[in-house]
């Protein structure tokens, strides 16, 4: 759970996330999350996503990076990344689990990754 250049691994960036329920919503979930190009949705501890008022909406099942299958329970948030507010699917992960934001958060926000520098950089405009 890596950023990935052409199937090898670079390094590992973290950066702060905030998460609610929705934009009425009084609960948030903030933490540091492992930015994971390798993952489409995003994923945090499913009790901190409860406290924080996240609903369960749908289940789905993903593969893993060993290959293997497992199904999650997904809810549907608002996202707060480098300043700017997107929104997208959280995965319901085990407690304890890293926090991990995927790429399709990324992308919606207009975020993209530097894997020579291995930081994270605003595009100047959002792709159509």
């Amino acid at each position: 759970m890596v950023v990935r250049r052409r199937g090898r691994r670079v390094g590992v960036i973290h950066i702060p996330v905030s998460l609610k329920a929705s934009r009425q919503s009084p609960g948030r979930y903030e933490a540091i999350f492992m930015v994971d190009t390798g993952a489409m949705d995003s994923m945090a501890p499913s009790s901190d996503l409860e406290t924080a008022g996240v609903e369960r909406i749908g289940r789905e099942t993903y593969e893993l990076a060993d290959g293997s299958y497992r199904e999650y329970d997904f809810g549907l948030v608002q996202i707060e990344l480098m300043g700017t507010i997107t929104a997208g699917r959280v995965l319901f992960g085990p407690d304890g689990t890293e926090p991990l934001l995927g790429v399709t958060a990324l992308e919606s926000a207009g975020v993209t990754i530097d894997p020579t520098r291995q930081t994270l950089r605003k595009l100047p405009a959002i792709r159509l």
